[in-house]
Order: structure tokens, then sequence, then C-alpha cells
């Protein structure tokens, strides 16, 4: 990335994810190399303590928090962390715990709320656990439905990213007995117009070219294995294409991953998780980027998970992470810019910045 004075005046909130999985591993490991500091300031929405022990077990000692109480007190050039637990936080590397759940939904929660308060440019959450961290106050698959809901959108789209491909998916964390009955042409329309918006204003790309996934092996053949694509998939398409978005499809998934077409468009959608995230991971897994397309924030996090495995072991890559926090920024600036040139159409300057990017 190339620096920008200004970009030291993105703030971005990190959740802290859960405590006994690689979070913190990944969150110091990150942040403890001071050139990444010049081009955002970070606010860790956590705990002290848990950060100082994951230091001393990382052998990390020369690098230290500079520990806050509110969003205000934030300062650029330092890994700022705001210290929302008074109390101690139990501790149990590579298990599961009620603890280690509810304290990963209180810094969501704390992080959020500032974001709404406009606090921060952009979000980026630290892998949870989908399971100990449900309760009567988080009753969502995953982050993204979560967000969804809790910044009024009337829907998103699970993107992940990488240098190589931009995966979304129609459908997301369902179980695949119910993909066919969801997937339907207004989904397909509605999912199409997110991505085709985002890789416009949050990738810069003045004509996306979008590639739609079949639902059945071979896109169908026709109506012989499934009747998805002939009445629902193709449809969508062409109503897509009708109103000026370059959609193209449907593939079947095995040959066009396997053909490496992909490198042909800019976004792709497929219609179910697994469709998208094995060739997505295959590809970019030590550094693919989950992002939140539609939502009026930024959100992203790393495409891993808690990895419970490799917690405390001090063998957890903090790739993913990283490149998480440069693509927040990048979307903070994309937007930034076309908002501006969206404001000002007959500002030359800004206008032509836009288009070379």
């Amino acid at each position: 990335m190339e620096r920008d004075p200004e970009q030291q005046n993105i703030r971005i909130g990190i959740s802290q994810g859960d405590v006994n999985g690689i979070s913190y591993e990944i969150i110091i490991k990150t942040l403890s190399d001071s050139r990444i500091l010049e081009f955002f300031t970070p606010i860790v929405y956590g705990s002290s303590k848990v950060a100082s022990y994951y230091k001393k077990l990382l052998g990390i000692h020369d690098f230290n928090f500079h520990v806050i109480k509110g969003a205000d007190q934030a300062v650029p050039g330092k890994a700022n962390l705001l210290n929302i637990f008074r109390e101690e936080i139990k501790i149990d590397m590579g298990l599961l715990t009620e603890t280690a759940g509810k304290a990963a939904l209180y810094s969501l929660e704390k992080v959020t709320g500032d974001m709404q308060q406009g606090h921060l440019d952009a979000l980026v959450t630290a892998p949870i656990n989908k399971q100990n961290i449900q309760g009567e106050d988080f009753n969502f698959p995953g982050h993204t439905e979560y967000l969804t809901r809790r910044f009024s959108a009337q829907e998103s789209l699970m993107l992940m990213v990488s240098n190589e491909i931009r995966i979304g998916v129609i459908t997301g964390h369902i179980p695949l007995r119910e993909v066919p009955s969801r997937v339907s042409r207004e989904l397909i329309l509605q999912k199409v117009h997110i991505l085709n918006s985002s890789l416009i204003r949050d990738f810069g790309i003045q004509k996306p070219r979008i590639a739609i996934m079949g639902l059945n092996p071979h896109a169908g053949d026709k109506g012989v294995i499934g009747v998805e694509e002939q009445e629902i998939i193709i449809p969508a398409i062409r109503q897509a294409f009708d109103e000026g978005i370059l959609a193209f499809g449907p593939y079947p998934a095995d040959g066009f991953f396997g053909s490496a077409s992909f490198n042909n468009f800019d976004g792709i959608l497929t219609m179910f998780h697994d469709q998208g995230l094995i060739p997505f991971k295959t590809l970019s897994f030590k550094s693919g980027v989950n992002f939140t397309a539609g939502l009026p924030i930024v959100r992203t996090s790393p495409a891993h998970g808690t990895a419970f495995d490799l917690a405390g072991k001090n063998e957890a890559s903090p790739d993913a992470f990283r490149e998480a926090v440069y693509l927040a920024i990048d979307i903070v600036k994309n937007r930034r810019m076309y908002d501006e040139a969206s404001a000002n159409p007959l500002g030359s300057n800004t206008s032509e910045e836009y288009n070379e990017s």
C-alpha cells in the first residue's frame, strides 16, 4: 500500500473475538509491526489483562498497547486498546466455553455501538465461535447476519476477497437441504445488485463483470439434471443484464473454477456456501478476507475461524487478519472518493482521480 498522510485519520475498531482461540495472537502480531500504524488508527475492544497474558505467552516484549477509556482517546501511531472489561476473563486456550462466548459478544456489541455513533470508520472482527456466542442477544449463524440486523440493512452479501478472486454467496449459512427452496429470481437479483454496487463503490471498478454459477451439476444440462437454471437463474441473469449489469452464466462451478475462468471476471456469485468457499479457500486460505457487502458500514474479517487447535502455540499466521485491515482501509478510501465524486460530478480532479483507480 502507498502511504497517504490522511490515512491515520481512518479509525478501525477491532472486536476481540474468542479469547480461547487465536484472535489475540493475530491481533498482536499484526499491530506489533509499527509500519502498519502508518496507515490507520486501530482501536481494539478488549481486555488489557488478556492482551498481557498473550503477549507474555508469545514472548513479545517490545510491544505495548496504549490503553484508553473511550474511542475519542485513541492516539494515531499507537496500537490502542479500549479496556471494556473490568473483571478478569478466564482463559481456557483451545476450549469452547460460555465465558469466552459472552466476552466475544460484549466486545462486538461495544464496537458496533461506537460504529453507530460515528466514532469509527470501519470494523474488523476477529474470529468468533458460532456455538458459544449464541444466546438471547445473539441468535444468528454468524457475524454477517448479526451486522445486517444491527445496521438495519435490508440484505447483505458475504463476499470473500483476495488478490486472486472475489466470491459472494446467494445463500449463506443455511443447511444444504434448504438451498433449492431459498434460491429465487428475486434473491439472485438482490445479491447481483449488491455485488455490482459494491464492486463499483467499494473496489473502484467502473463496469464490473459478474459470473453466476449454476445450482445443479453441469448447470442443469439444460434441464436434464435440474430445472432451477432454466426456470430461475437464467431469467434472473437476463433481467440483471437488461438493467445494465454485466452478469453472465450460469456456469458449471467445477469447470469454471478448474479452468481458471474466474480470472475473466471481477466478481462471482455462487448458489451456496461451499460452492464458493471451497474454491476460495483452496486459492486463498492464508490471506483470504471476509467482507460484508451491502452494509452502510465497512466490515472485514479474516476468512479463517478461531483455530482452537493452534491456540497458545505461537503458530498462527496473522496474514489474513492483516489483509482484512488493509482491505478495510482501501474500502473506506474508495467510498470516500466515490461519494465525493458523486456529490461533485463536475469536479474534474476528483472524478479523474477515482476513474484511474
